[in-house]
């Protein structure tokens, strides 16, 4: 008989090739009965006087559970329980479950091997494929006890829904022992105290785990068509544990894959694309320049040009990516992935408990948003950045150096004149019909929409940047000579008659080309005022119009006109004529303000780039690269956050009224490469801070967000369907944009932060965890400013946030080795602020995995009463059978954290996973 391998959870819901499933449908197989998006089966397992190999030796066991498909001869291993240590009579606490996916039938059949595990630091992968009627290697740690096996159709149609099989040896002649089979149905708990198994769970490990693969605890059945979008390939887990009071408490742990690890940073290269070819095309139109302006632009555009194929390429390449929706810790250095966030996941605990209301605790996890393909040698963005701009600060000989705050400002200028100039010649447009219709009441709604634009539109040149701008490019065309050396030094810190000083080799230029006349500087001022008086005109020939029309209407009123007063007022009254050519006067004026205004702030976006080739080009596309990573997970972040909020008015209320906090705990070190990945991921997490998310009413079945603007002013539309959106408060219905308030702490745990700390620096860590403290206090701040006190959940106070944050502070300033209590408290506070929670290390598998772990037992000890002795019991089955070894093995195909017991002895305690669980890792 053929022996197929355990398959990866990823990989779970496409057991069979269709053509066999097909064969597998045909009517001589029986259906299981089930409900929609329930698993098929579920069972649980125990065995009864069990016999050792030698008789003083205490048992190990565990049963592995294998397939044999009623269409075909091959044995598929399945799944496995947990270890149950020093009995003969195992109570298995680990469930087995059929997703609703899986060919099952009741002509199935399934077989149970049991196994005694000499030494669980040996048994490496209980995946690994043997026949089973050998006995495993020595070496391997674990020997056959025996087997049994079942028809489907004999459990589910038995009267007891539970069998019991007799345990053989593989020849089938001695019997070792007993397996008891009981049918579950999914969702259904023992009532009454915990006491009567005690006894028989006093030396074991783990508490209930019962495995799915259902959408349905994810989901919910309200959220589905939506959430469905945007996750995908969920495992599920199903835990009971005693409460303090010896009751018990079901826990259901989920974890799910996203879509938007692609559609995020797909929707974002395209956007780049966008706004390059448009910077390209506006450093083209620049117009005439100097010959060495000239050359310059020349450069600056062959770079972008090559930069801007690259990203194209990327596009390109991430449209051929099909399967799985995440990027494995495997994939971390592939150039065409690099846009793409690392092993992002949704983790979600469910907490169902006898006297406390149920509760759902979200984490996102995440690999640290860092440029992995370019490397860490010269370290990351925040480094990088800073050195960047100290050294184009003394390149002013070469070009003109602006300042990033003036070069950011140019680029909002052009944002804003892209963003205006259509709206108000479409306005514009829309007066004219409202005039040719004779419509007052639209000619007023018309003009007023009009004027706003145009107002806006002239206060965004009122700017000094603008105007010594087109000083410096009048200086750089052809033939150009000033009285005084003058190329602007515009930074923030110099004032506006500083900002005119020319490099050596443009000072006095020998060209035969006549030079201009001397530059006039009011000119400018003339050109956008002209703008603003065109619409005065405009204004008050409307009024004009509407003052008339009123006359004539009462005088209509009083008397009958003749038919040559008709004539008279019909001829008299053109609207359209008469507004057409002020129309047209507003439109050219604003064209010729956008043709300087553009010219001007291309030419500063010009100077930025030439200041810095091929540097400032490469630091923009590792910036890219990190935020892009970064915004995925956020948007699947809000998303999830959104869905489970809808219900919940006072979280609806604080999203529109002060905002989201989004609290992101790192675990990197300081030292060697991760100090340039903390570093990256700094950075990537401050540009959040310009991200605006906006909910909108999807008007089709694609949920998936839209994404719109330009680099560090992005707005996120989230999609909902009709019922969902009428469930959100008026403000954020009318298109409110949301602000986002993100906030990184990082404690280094592993043993190269031992070295940092030891013979390193850990200023890095020090001053971001400061930084950030004070804008974590900047939103605590606004939310007790603009929120009511009630609108907390009922077991969270202000004084407890207070403590909190005072708490944390204190710990900051510590400066305590491997101090973990920030992480503790800023979790903590995070919650009660209704926030986001994201945990990373540099690929959300091992690290992520034991915070992930230990924040969910201890949100169970705290808040939900978990009994005290069953703390560490809890952790350890989190960790040996749960959703984050499944994410182990969905990365490196091998259910072992990447630690070797050197490595663990540097880690906090709590931090450590199960013997057994961690070793090499051969990926």
């Amino acid at each position: 008989m053929e022996i197929k391998e355990e398959r990866s959870s990823d990989e779970a819901q496409q057991f069979l090739p269709s053509s066999q499933l097909d064969s597998l449908g045909e009517p001589q197989f029986t259906s299981i009965q089930k409900i929609a998006n329930e698993p098929k089966l579920e069972f649980s397992l125990a065995c009864k006087d069990l016999v050792a190999a030698t008789r003083d030796r205490k048992l190990n066991t565990f049963i592995q559970v294998s397939v044999v498909h009623p269409a075909e001869h091959i044995l598929t291993r399945y799944s496995s329980t947990e270890i149950v240590e020093g009995t003969k009579d195992p109570l298995f606490l680990t469930g087995v479950t059929f997703p609703p996916e899986y060919p099952i039938y009741e002509e199935t059949k399934i077989k149970l091997t049991v196994y005694d595990v000499k030494d669980k630091c040996q048994d490496t992968v209980r995946t690994s494929v043997l026949p089973d009627h050998k006995e495993p290697r020595a070496d391997v740690g674990r020997s056959f006890l025996g087997c049994a096996t079942f028809r489907v159709g004999d459990l589910v149609k038995s009267k007891e829904q539970q069998l019991t099989l007799t345990l053989r040896t593989s020849d089938g002649g001695k019997t070792v022992g007993t397996i008891e089979v009981n049918l579950v149905k999914m969702g259904e708990l023992e009532e009454g105290e915990t006491d009567h198994i005690t006894a028989d769970t006093q030396d074991q490990k783990c508490a209930l785990v019962r495995e799915c693969t259902a959408t349905e605890g994810i989901s919910g059945k309200d959220n589905l068509p939506s959430l469905n979008a945007v996750l995908r390939n969920p495992v599920c887990k199903l835990y009971r544990f005693p409460t303090s009071d010896n009751k018990w408490m079901r826990i259901r742990e989920q974890m799910a894959e996203t879509t938007l690890s692609f559609h995020v940073p797909k929707e974002l290269i395209n956007l780049h694309i966008k706004e390059d070819m448009r910077r390209n095309q506006e450093l083209k139109d620049l117009g005439e320049l100097a010959p060495h302006w000239d050359n310059m632009r020349k450069s600056v555009i062959a770079h972008c040009d090559q930069m801007l194929s690259m990203y194209q390429d990327t596009l390109a390449e991430l449209g051929k990516h099909t399967g799985s929706s995440f990027k494995s810790s495997c994939s971390k250095g592939e150039k065409t992935l690099e846009f793409i966030p690392i092993n992002l996941h949704l983790q979600r605990m469910h907490v169902h408990s006898p006297r406390l209301k149920d509760a759902l605790y979200d984490v996102i996890t995440v690999g640290a948003p860092a440029a992995h393909f370019q490397g860490f040698k010269n370290g990351g963005l925040r480094k990088l950045l800073s050195k960047f701009e100290a050294e184009r600060r003394n390149t002013g000989y070469q070009c003109i150096y602006y300042s990033p705050e003036n070069t950011a400002k140019a680029k909002e200028v052009l944002s804003n004149i892209n963003h205006l100039q259509p709206l108000i010649s479409s306005h514009a447009d829309l007066l004219l019909s409202s005039a040719s219709q004779r419509s007052p009441d639209s000619l007023k709604n018309s003009l007023k929409m009009l004027s706003e634009k145009t107002e806006l539109f002239v206060h965004a040149f009122k700017d000094q940047l603008v105007r010594s701008a087109l000083l410096a490019l009048y200086t750089a065309r052809p033939g150009c000579v000033l009285k005084k050396p003058a190329v602007s030094r515009n930074s923030a810190e110099e004032g506006a008659d500083a900002q005119h000083q020319e490099h050596p080799s443009q000072i006095k230029r020998q060209d035969s080309i006549p030079h201009h006349s001397e530059y006039d500087e009011e000119e400018w001022d003339r050109v956008w005022a002209n703008v603003a008086k065109s619409l005065n005109c405009l204004i008050a020939m409307v009024d004009r119009l509407l003052e008339k029309d009123n006359i004539n209407n009462i005088k209509e009123g009083e008397n009958e006109p003749s038919a040559a007063d008709c004539k008279a007022l019909h001829t008299g009254g053109d609207w359209y004529e008469q507004l057409y050519p002020l129309v047209i006067t507003l439109k050219d004026c604003m064209g010729e303000v956008v043709t300087r205004a553009k010219q001007s702030m291309a030419f500063v976006l010009l100077q930025e780039l030439a200041c810095g080739l091929p540097q400032c080009l490469m630091l923009t596309l590792r910036r890219d690269i990190v935020f892009s990573q970064a915004l995925a997970g956020l948007v699947c972040g809000f998303v999830i956050k959104l869905h489970t909020g809808l219900h919940d008015q006072g979280f609806l209320q604080q999203l529109h009224t002060v905002g989201l906090l989004v609290q992101y705990e790192g675990l990197l070190s300081t030292y060697s490469e991760e100090a340039g990945m903390l570093e990256d991921m700094a950075v990537g997490i401050s540009d959040l801070q310009k991200v605006m998310f906006k909910v909108i009413e999807a008007k089709s079945e694609d949920f998936l967000p839209i994404i719109t603007g330009r680099r560090e002013h992005y707005i996120i539309e989230v999609q909902l369907p009709a019922k969902m959106f009428e469930l959100l408060p008026q403000e954020i219905k009318e298109g409110k944009l949301l602000r986002m308030y993100p906030v990184l702490f990082n404690v280094g745990i592993n043993e190269q932060q031992t070295l940092a700390e030891r013979f390193g620096d850990t200023t890095l860590q020090e001053n971001i965890n400061q930084e950030n403290l004070e804008l974590l206090k900047e939103y605590y701040k606004l939310f007790t400013e603009k929120m009511p006190p009630d609108c907390l959940p009922h077991f969270q106070e202000q004084n407890d946030l207070k403590g909190l944050l005072e708490s944390l502070h204190q710990n900051i300033q510590a400066k305590k080795r491997k101090n973990v209590e920030i992480m503790w408290l800023a979790a903590t506070i995070c919650r009660k602020l209704n926030g986001v929670r994201f945990t990373c290390c540099k690929s959300a598998k091992d690290r992520t995995s034991m915070s992930v772990t230990l924040e969910q037992c201890s949100i169970l000890r705290d808040e939900h009463q978990l009994h005290k002795d069953f703390f560490i019991r809890a952790l350890d089955c989190m960790r040996r059978e749960g959703c984050r070894i499944e994410n182990v093995l969905k990365n490196v195909k091998c259910r072992k954290y990447a630690f070797n017991m050197i490595q663990l002895m540097a880690f906090p305690k709590y931090y450590r996973p199960p013997e057994g669980t961690y070793g090499k890792a051969d990926t």
